[in-house]
């Protein structure tokens, strides 16, 4: 066999929901917000059906070349969301699988940090059915609606 083609076998070989986060945290990498750099991407049957990270609105100008109106009002995270230039991760991979005529009904989503409560409004009118995150977020109200509307939860990693 070639080397370099050999599939990795065993411990070492990342699980689903692992490659997925990955994967997630690859696309924040494209993020424009100076605070917190978010990335999400939605999983149907083990196949991407889209991504997104956060940032300014399409055609607007970004925090990284202006500033951010957060920092400037030492507005605390988890508060005041609509005090943000930014459309969230998981937002903008709504709006794109909606903008390309994806369904993501009964899709999963991972995203590196864990959804605030407009991002969980969003994703249960989405139909999403599970949410994998990395990082806790200081919005405890997400996780009570999903809890409330049946969608299963996973901190990745425990």
């Amino acid at each position: 066999m070639t080397e370099g083609l050999i599939e990795k076998k065993g411990p070492d070989r990342l699980s689903i929901d692992d490659y997925f986060m990955e994967i997630a945290y690859v696309v924040a990498k494209r993020s424009t917000c100076l605070r917190k750099q978010v990335g999400a991407v939605v999983v149907r049957d083990k196949r991407i059906l889209s991504t997104g990270y956060n940032g300014a609105p399409i055609d607007l100008e970004h925090c990284l070349d202006i500033g951010c109106i957060r920092e400037e009002k030492n507005i605390r995270s988890g508060e005041r969301h609509e005090l943000c230039r930014g459309v969230h991760a998981e937002q903008n991979a709504i709006i794109q699988a909606a903008l390309h005529g994806v369904s993501i009904e009964g899709a999963s989503i991972y995203t590196t940090h864990q959804p605030c409560i407009l991002c969980a409004k969003m994703l249960i009118n989405s139909r999403i059915k599970r949410v994998v995150f990395g990082k806790s977020y200081p919005d405890k109200a997400s996780l009570e609606f999903f809890e409330m509307a049946n969608i299963s939860v996973l901190k990745n990693g425990e």
